[in-house]
């Protein structure tokens, strides 16, 4: 019987490659959108993936699109917590609503999805949940201090977690990519994109698809002594 995974903002970006490498792989899957409809409705035609339209700022929301998953397909053996928003501005004029707006969504957003998704995991004794923060997240990031501080929060929700739901045969994982090439990272000019990948050994920037295949494997059996672990997908940056 095929697996099913929930992955949250898989509309674009590494959510998308994640939709893509999943079905792919025969798993079942279903993503959650907030917008792009559009969008979204393409990727489920092109995957066969279930397309959800699910505001994570509302936990009767997430309530409602997990319902939907195991009307559909059945409880998800795996969870990828991927939405997220970037942002650049200096430290002095971020605003209290900005702080909240980013570690409601990177962080919250995560945490919303796990609790939804918790239920079934433990009923099940098995089960995969996989985040995705940053290298920013272990680095630090100038000019974007609310983005690396919502990225290191997940990384420390990771850890916790992976000790808390291990004795459970819950398996939580991160993954921390370096500079991709996707819609995030368009507000870079070409220019520090190019010095971006000077900066990084393997001498390019990454793409979706390579997060994606990470994801996928520590979502697998292949990875079933794997927990509480953070992956750099980063080029050696």
């Amino acid at each position: 019987m095929a697996q099913t995974v929930f992955i949250t903002g898989g509309s674009r970006g590494i959510g998308a490659a994640c939709v893509r490498a999943f079905a792919v792989a025969g798993w079942q899957v279903a993503f959650t959108y907030r917008v792009s409809r559009e969008t979204a409705g393409a990727l489920a035609e092109q995957t066969g993936a279930l397309a959800l339209c699910a505001d994570l700022h509302d936990d009767k929301a997430v309530s409602r699109a997990f319902g939907e998953v195991r009307g559909h397909f059945g409880a998800p053996d795996a969870v990828v917590c991927n939405a997220g928003i970037a942002e650049q501005k200096m430290f002095q004029d971020i605003t209290d609503e900005d702080w909240q707006r980013m570690l409601d969504i990177n962080l919250m957003g995560a945490v919303r999805t796990i609790r939804a998704a918790l239920p079934d995991l433990l009923h099940r004794k098995h089960g995969s949940i996989v985040t995705i923060s940053s290298i920013w997240g272990q680095m630090g990031a100038s000019c974007e201090s609310h983005y690396a501080v919502s990225k290191a929060a997940l990384i420390g929700l990771t850890k916790s977690l992976a000790q808390e739901f291990g004795p459970s045969g819950i398996r939580v994982n991160c993954v921390a990519p370096g500079v991709i090439d996707t819609d995030m990272n368009a507000m870079h000019s070409g220019e520090t994109m190019r010095e971006l990948a000077a900066e990084t050994p393997l001498g390019r920037i990454g793409t979706a698809d390579e997060v994606a295949q990470s994801v996928l494997y520590l979502c697998s059996e292949r990875a079933s002594f794997i927990t509480g672990q953070v992956l750099g997908v980063t080029g050696g940056f």
